[in-house]
């Protein structure tokens, strides 16, 4: 018996199955300078993001530019394709403004247009406290057809620290 179990200690050792995985050095806290050189995003030359990337490949993504119009943040998934190569795929929504105050008051406020999904290729720097990527981004009606608005671009991020 106790020969079995000296048997088995060692094949779990040998195998890795005692080890914790290996933590993606893209996990934690980010904030990213965008800049779209086409579509509707294009005239924002101050635009940041700010991205938590969690365990399991979720993230959320905010912008300083959530407020307006009023947006809530996007949310999305994140997978690694190579060595310090990440690519990410989030939706946010779009809202319109009321076109009177009377809808505002009523409740009706910055209703939904549409989505937009932005797809993101990161290559991380080799001391793995910053970025740089291209950016693309579609944007979709209520019902889900493609319409105009969407652009690309290019982001340079780099890890929020102590």
């Amino acid at each position: 018996m106790i020969k079995r179990l000296l048997i088995l200690l060692t094949v779990i050792s040998v195998t890795g199955c005692d080890r914790q995985p290996v933590a993606s050095p893209l996990r934690g806290a980010w904030e990213s300078h965008v800049t779209f050189t086409s579509g509707a995003f294009s005239s924002m030359k101050d635009l940041r993001f700010l991205y938590a990337f969690n365990a399991g490949g979720t993230m959320t993504e905010s912008s300083n530019y959530d407020g307006a119009p009023p947006v809530p943040p996007a949310y999305g998934v994140w997978k690694t394709t190579g060595e310090n190569k990440f690519q990410l795929k989030y939706i946010f929504y779009i809202t319109k403004p009321p076109t009177k105050f009377d809808e505002l008051a009523g409740g009706q406020g910055w209703l939904t247009t549409g989505h937009g999904v932005i797809t993101e290729d990161i290559t991380l720097t080799a001391d793995k406290n910053s970025w740089d990527s291209k950016i693309h981004w579609d944007a979709f009606d209520m019902d889900g057809k493609p319409v105009a608005g969407g652009g690309d671009g290019t982001t340079h991020g780099t890890r929020i620290n102590f």
